[in-house]
């Protein structure tokens, strides 16, 4: 029996797959933003965005034009270099996240196209072996774009916002990385390929089965790493205008926006690969087409919380995270521990 040779992984397939990671994940982030006012406005008896365009598709384009065409403002008494520099971080950051995620198959782009022609891209741009504590570490560098714009811009509200910023996701990142710490135990890697293939024996060998827990806990903290009601107290506008982004106006507040989506295709991914199977095959259902409608379901399921369930305090943010979700992860790593043992 031969050997599978894999294809060469150049520099230059690897930058393509960067691009394409790029456009597309920008374009779905903008994508959202309107599936989620339709989605809000449905279950809210609206109609949403109409106007613009047939059902009102085209309000992502007149957003956009919008945004790049407004006024950028920078108040006169903040740091001017922090300032404009917080949103370009979240949204590297949350792209570069990206890069150690399985993004699209691997495809080989057709020969005759010019210069391009047999360039092998691969389905994640970089995988390494640590790849779930590169995206955790990304995610959480994250933290400084928000951070950073509530204390630049000489502002309350925004100084509010970016000490909730730093409690909030300081505090949820332990969460999150004590969730997945069970997962690891079994699978016993940190690569998502090595999570994809442990579970490559169908539904039943999903890890949700084995670690629900450990799936309910990872799922919570993501809303509150992603910033997502009812845990945006960064930004709650009954309490502190618009937290850190209150002085932000233009492509520099879309971006924070940006950021934010793409963080929750990422949580979205990172959840679908680590406890429900991935990218295998479900019979002749190829996984591909299933891990997209997993993303899907976890990115609605974002927009649902948001439409039923109301802001929380910051007392009760620390109090469920300290006093329940950190037990219980403790709890869960320990039954794990034990099992593996035995």
């Amino acid at each position: 029996m031969e050997a599978t040779v894999l294809p060469e992984v150049t520099s230059l397939g690897v930058i393509i797959k960067a691009i394409i990671i790029l456009a597309i994940i920008s374009a779905v982030a903008g994508f959202g933003t309107y599936i989620e006012r339709k989605i809000l406005a449905f279950m809210q008896r609206r109609l949403g965005p109409m106007h613009v365009g047939p059902f009102g598709l085209l309000q992502i384009a007149a957003d956009g034009i919008k945004l790049f065409t407004q006024e950028d403002i920078i108040p006169q008494n903040a740091n001017k270099f922090i300032f404009q520099i917080a949103p370009a971080i979240t949204a590297a950051t949350a792209f570069i996240a990206l890069a150690a995620v399985p993004v699209f198959p691997d495809f080989t782009i057709p020969e005759f196209i010019p210069l391009l022609g047999g360039t092998f891209v691969p389905s994640i741009a970089a995988d390494i072996n640590v790849g779930i504590l590169f995206i955790l570490g990304m995610m959480a560098s994250g933290l400084y774009g928000p951070l950073l714009a509530g204390m630049a811009q000489a502002n309350k509200w925004g100084i509010i916002g970016s000490a909730r910023t730093a409690i909030q996701f300081l505090s949820y990142e332990v969460v999150t990385g004590l969730s997945i710490l069970a997962p690891i135990m079994l699978v016993g890697s940190l690569s998502l390929v090595d999570f994809n293939e442990y579970q490559a024996g169908g539904i039943g060998s999903w890890l949700i089965w084995q670690q629900p827990v450990a799936f309910v806990l990872f799922l919570i903290a993501g809303f509150a790493e992603t910033n997502r009601t009812p845990f945006d107290l960064l930004e709650h506008e009954a309490e502190v205008i618009s937290g850190y982004a209150t002085e932000y106006s233009g492509m520099r507040w879309g971006m924070f926006f940006i950021g934010e989506y793409a963080n929750m295709i990422t949580v979205a991914i990172l959840a679908s690969v680590m406890f429900l199977g991935g990218y295998n095959d479900l019979g002749f259902i190829a996984g591909w087409f299933i891990i997209i409608g997993k993303i899907a379901f976890f990115f609605f399921l974002m927009l649902w919380v948001r439409a039923s369930w109301p802001h929380i305090r910051p007392d009760q943010l620390m109090w469920l995270c300290w006093k329940v979700l950190m037990p219980l992860a403790m709890i869960n790593i320990l039954i794990t521990a034990i099992v593996v043992m035995i």
